[in-house]
């Protein structure tokens, strides 16, 4: 394919799940990518339902496409892009999808075009993510299927944190368990990908130095950066290390799994449905996995999943300090982090002997910056995934 033949067009985004798929469609012209609408289809497998929105708020679609579902992304994947391509502006066909993969083992440290072998050594990675990696490919063949012609590319959470040296990524195990890939790992890769390339472009001074970055959300991970790459990450091997999510509980002692096995006759999938979804807030709580039910609830149970959340990303914070050499700034982002303004003071609260200070108005006002004057600097920057992957995908279509 050459420069001329992509340098206008249309360029979908995709996140497949098991039953659900969110998508982005982006406008590519002169090597600028422009949002113009985006949606999800949930419930695949039950009942199906359509929602889509302009980059305006307009709204697009919302229907059932119950006569679609045949129980399967796959099967309902070539629908969608039938609906993408028919609510395309004419002059804007579709030249490329880029997919949100999970998994890039320790091979893929950069996006990668979808050819050759590369579908097959994406499905090897599937025992390192078992709930999201089969849902990845899955979707990269449907697409393949249907539309042969169409360039796909494929970028990876974990190869922002390729960068991370072999004390961040070393588990004290044997070792000929670490070198059959039982490593420390990483993800979300794109979210910290897109705010390191923020700052660098708005912050250069404090990009080039030591940046924490908290994405909160209903998965929640915090990285530590030195001139804008990974040193040191809170997922490890899989999606379950580091701090309490929605249904997962973050780092815990693995003797419990053992006691659970032994004294509660658990198998690998009993722990898989415990720990995956079962688990954080709502494990907790007892009442939701969603942030926003539990931080003004006055039930002990919410405020015990409330604060030990904070605790234990403060914690995280002081922690991947050490791994960087200190911390000169501090960036909130994803869902949590964007707009929620109890969590963040309550963070900020436990770590003033570091050095922050929180400015109250500016906080609640989910504003740019939220530091006290004197205070470590301390940033809301909104993360776009879909716009790293857009980005990613023109450039491999104009390579």
């Amino acid at each position: 394919m050459t420069k001329s033949a992509v340098n206008k067009g249309a360029l979908l985004v995709l996140n497949s799940g098991s039953s659900s798929v969110k998508f982005s469609i982006f406008q590519l012209e002169g090597g600028a990518v422009e949002p113009l609408f985006a949606g999800q289809l949930t419930g695949i497998g039950t009942d199906a339902v359509l929602k889509a929105k302009s980059e305006a708020g307009e709204l697009l679609a919302k229907e059932s496409w119950a006569e679609y579902d045949k129980g399967n992304v796959p099967s309902i994947l070539p629908h969608l892009l039938e609906w993408i391509e028919k609510n395309l502006p004419a002059d804007l066909p579709l030249i490329g999808a880029g997919h949100r993969v999970v998994h890039g083992g320790e091979k893929f440290d950069k996006p990668v075009l979808v050819e050759g072998s590369v579908l097959e050594e994406l499905a090897s990675f599937s025992p390192l993510a078992p709930l999201h990696q089969p849902q990845n490919v899955a979707a990269i063949k449907a697409l393949a299927d249907s539309r042969p012609e169409l360039p796909q590319v494929a970028c990876f959470d974990t190869a922002f944190h390729q960068t991370m040296p072999e004390i961040s990524t070393t588990y004290a195990i044997p070792k000929r368990f670490t070198e059959a890939g039982v490593r420390r790992y990483g993800f979300h890769g794109l979210s910290y990908e897109y705010i390191a390339h923020n700052l660098s472009e708005t912050k250069p001074d404090l990009a080039k130095g030591r940046v924490v970055v908290a994405h909160l959300g209903n998965g929640a991970s915090l990285t530590g950066l030195k001139n804008g790459v990974s040193i040191d990450t809170s997922m490890g091997f899989s999606a379950l290390e580091g701090v309490p999510m929605g249904t997962r509980p973050g780092s815990i002692d693995p003797g419990i799994l053992i006691y659970l096995m032994r004294e509660n006759g658990m198998d690998a999938d009993d722990l898989e449905k415990v720990l995956y979804h079962e688990s954080g807030l709502l494990g907790v709580s007892g009442i939701s996995n969603d942030m926003r039910d539990l931080e003004d609830n006055t039930d002990p149970a919410a405020v015990l999943a409330v604060d030990l959340f904070c605790s234990r990303v403060a914690k995280q914070i002081a922690s991947l300090a050490v791994s960087i050499g200190g911390i000169d700034a501090l960036v909130f982002t994803a869902g949590i982090g964007e707009h929620g303004p109890i969590l963040r003071k309550k963070v900020l609260d436990m770590l003033g002997w570091m050095g922050f200070a929180i400015d109250d108005a500016k906080n609640d006002a989910n504003a740019h910056e939220i530091s006290a004057e004197g205070s470590i600097p301390t940033f809301i920057i909104p993360t776009d995934e879909e716009v790293m992957i857009a980005r990613h995908t023109v450039r491999l279509l104009t390579a």
